[in-house]
């Protein structure tokens, strides 16, 4: 059976199984949010544990992300997925059960280890299934689409689970839908033996943690407390040394972790560059809109998760549906920066928005950043996958990922600066505020707020007031900042992807079949 003769049960079996994996994970990550204050209430977590449960998912998955797309090409992306869905099955289980702060950490640290295992093996999956390029790019575009609605639909269900049942509901969800992917692989995934070359070189795994872990632990210390604190430099200088060493490592492998000829494909790199950066300017807008939309017009949460709804159908949609003939069309970079182009005149265009918007209005842009973005990135993705032989796509989508989490991270932390820094230049407090809560109502809109709920009634209104004001100021600078990239992100894709090929020839040439299911 021909890689092109896939049994068409299987290959949207192994579809379906895909897009489902990104929304699982994604949804747990952004209803954890909501959980916090209960955790809080429940476990009375100190406040290092309680950013260690934020945190310790993202870090775990960043860091083993390289690793287990390497461990796919080795011992077959099938095997390592079904592996990955029991253990974050009953990941959840622990999670939704912790009965302590340091075991929901623990177990927490175990979904991480659990969620690397997944996006590597199931893209592997969909490129070894869909050897169209037309249809491999709708598969991608689903693929990246599932993700960004998994970001719109986890405080929907989160919200809703949490005004019903206790704070592990949003955990424990997770395992009948987990059960379901598990029986539903072992019988559609199509077999995926491994190259089996060589094992994982024990000592690449820390160097690529430490080189990951490095700068984002970096970031998200300089986005809490200011650049000057010492953890800035030193998460810098981990990450640099472990990354010069890594890679000083793997030029002396006979199988090394990731192969570095791989960032010498122009497609590739390129591709991987743009994700990055796009990732930039994407990732800090759901925080920043649910901020707005729950602080500043005073929505309650499901509402807000509701309101962020349309600009993940728009990914989905210009994931699936547009990506394809675009590319067709006009080619890949081209399709890359209209997209892009597409993202930044939405978010320039949230500049009208204030204390007082007509949501209707807001939906049109919010769409459109979707839409863009999910265009965008689309492409990147499908040009990652394609540039590369199929017995590499695990470690290829290893990387894009990893850099998609370093992008996300830098632009978290920069523009949650950025908006942080407008806020306070702006800020007006009305005269006669106690001291405390002005040094309250300086820190964050979250704080003045609650600030305000201890003032007099005419005093905390116009200390709301205008801290609201502050806030929409600091959005408005934000997302200008994010229109900037966008653009220019939109020119180096005319740059770097302009000699990739409408059609990228297939490269697999070490089999010549995919078995059935063992």
């Amino acid at each position: 059976m021909t890689t092109s003769a896939v049994p068409p049960h299987r290959k949207w079996g192994t579809f379906a199984i895909g897009c489902l994996l990104m929304v699982v994970p994604g949804i747990d990550l952004t209803a954890l949010n909501l959980a916090v204050p209960h955790i809080t209430a429940d476990l009375a977590p100190s406040a290092t544990q309680i950013l260690w449960i934020a945190d310790i998912y993202g870090f775990t998955l960043a860091g083993l992300l390289i690793t287990m797309g390497a461990v796919g090409d080795r011992v077959g992306h099938r095997t390592l997925l079904l592996t990955g869905v029991a253990v974050f099955a009953a990941a959840s289980a622990l999670t939704a059960y912790a009965w302590s702060p340091e075991l929901l950490i623990a177990a927490r640290a175990l979904l991480g280890a659990a969620g690397a295992t997944l996006m590597p093996s199931a893209l592997a999956l969909i490129r070894r299934v869909f050897a169209d390029p037309k249809e491999r790019t709708m598969a991608v575009g689903a693929f990246f689409g599932s993700a960004a609605l998994a970001v719109g639909l986890g405080p929907v269900i989160g919200g809703g689970l949490m005004e019903r049942f206790w704070w592990g509901s949003v955990f424990l969800i997770n395992v009948p839908i987990m059960a379901t992917i598990l029986a539903a692989g072992v019988a559609l995934l199509p077999r995926s033996p491994g190259h089996g070359q060589g094992g994982v070189d024990a000592l690449s795994v820390p160097l690529s943690a430490a080189a990951v872990l490095g700068p984002v632990y970096a970031i998200k210390e300089a986005a809490a407390h200011g650049v000057a604190v010492a953890q800035v430099p030193t998460g810098l200088a981990i990450g640099a040394v472990g990354l010069a060493l890594f890679l000083w490592r793997q030029t002396r492998l006979a199988h090394p972790l990731i192969d570095l000829r791989l960032l010498r494909r122009p497609a590739f790199a390129g591709a991987v560059s743009i994700n990055l950066f796009a990732m930039f300017a994407l990732v800090a807008q759901s925080l920043i809109f649910s901020l707005y939309f729950q602080l500043v017009l005073g929505w309650s949460p499901l509402r807000a998760g509701l309101a962020g709804l349309p600009g993940a159908v728009g990914a989905a949609l210009g994931g699936a549906a547009l990506a394809a003939p675009l590319i067709s069309a006009v080619g890949r970079a081209r399709t890359v920066a209209i997209g892009l182009v597409i993202a930044a005149t939405s978010y320039a265009a949230f500049f009208w928005f204030g204390t007082d918007p007509s949501y209707p209005l807001m939906v049109v842009p919010i769409v459109l950043g979707g839409l863009g973005m999910g265009m965008a990135m689309t492409v990147t993705g499908d040009t990652v996958l394609a540039s590369v032989p199929r017995h590499r796509a695990g470690a290829a989508s290893a990387i894009s990922e990893t850099a998609s989490e370093l992008g996300g991270a830098l632009g978290m932390a920069l523009l949650g600066s950025v908006v942080t820094a407008v806020y306070r230049r702006s800020l007006d407090l009305p005269p006669g505020l106690p001291a405390g809560a002005r040094h309250a109502a300086r820190d964050s809109l979250g704080a003045a707020v609650e600030a305000a709920a201890s003032l007099p009634s005419a005093l905390a209104a116009r200390v709301v007031d205008a801290s609201r004001l502050a806030y929409v100021d600091g959005m408005h600078a934000a997302m200008l900042c994010s229109a900037a990239m966008a653009v220019c992100v939109a020119a180096a894709s005319l740059v770097t992807l302009r000699r990739v090929p409408k059609v990228i020839p297939d490269e697999a040439k070490e089999e010549t079949s995919v078995p059935a299911a063992a």
